[in-house]
């Protein structure tokens, strides 16, 4: 059955380049970018990679660790992460896991079944420190993820975890949010002293409440 949005995500054990793992002791009490490639020497997964090597400080700011994986066995990935690191000028320093038997591949319905069975897609997958998925992307082979969007995406489920609020279309840190359908009117100024405003009755904004 295909996971969705909520589901709890499957543990695993696997070898990567950081050595052998057990998925959910490795998480720990973090948040986690699990992200699949089709392939190692591939060009645009290249640069995807080398990306999150160079983002890992703004990853660690928000505390999520970042992983990756594909059914490529482990001797392949470390000749890749040479490339990378060469290509790319950073340092690969989070694990790929390797997955030539599609343990993982196939728990996170990475194979599509009009694809090579051996070829995973390019998806992303941001698991909470309660194990859950709150979100799943999937990317065409030609377009490199966005991963500002990632951290965007990160920074919105943080905030909306902590607080009774949404975040708007483009919404970026700092910029006013949505306060939640379940606050009553009368109950805002209360749970949102920085004040707010009522475009319609099911659209009130506020300053996002934890910023000074």
């Amino acid at each position: 059955m295909a996971l969705r949005l909520g589901d709890v995500a499957p543990n695993f054990q696997a070898t990567t380049t950081e050595g052998d793992i057990d998925f959910y002791q490795w998480a720990g009490d973090s948040w986690v970018v699990l992200f699949s490639h089709p392939a190692d020497f591939t060009p645009v997964c290249t640069t995807e990679l080398g990306t999150v090597a160079k983002y890992r400080p703004e990853f660690a700011k928000r505390n999520v660790k970042t992983i990756a994986v594909s059914v490529d066995p482990l001797g392949s990935h470390q000749e890749w992460v040479k490339d990378i690191n060469e290509t790319q000028c950073t340092v690969v320093d989070y694990p790929l896991i390797a997955d030539p038997n599609r343990t993982v591949a196939d728990l996170y319905d990475m194979i599509h079944p009009n694809a090579i069975d051996n070829l995973t897609v390019r998806s992303v997958y941001i698991i909470g420190p309660d194990r859950k998925i709150k979100l799943m992307l999937t990317y065409p082979a030609s377009t490199g993820r966005n991963f500002d969007e990632i951290l965007r995406v990160i920074d919105s489920l943080q905030l909306t975890a902590k607080y009774s609020v949404a975040t708007p279309a483009n919404w970026t840190q700092g910029q006013d949010v949505i306060v939640s359908l379940a606050v009553k009117t009368e109950d805002i100024p209360a749970k949102f002293p920085k004040g707010h405003q009522i475009i319609k009755p099911y659209l009130r904004t506020t300053p996002q409440p934890d910023k000074n």
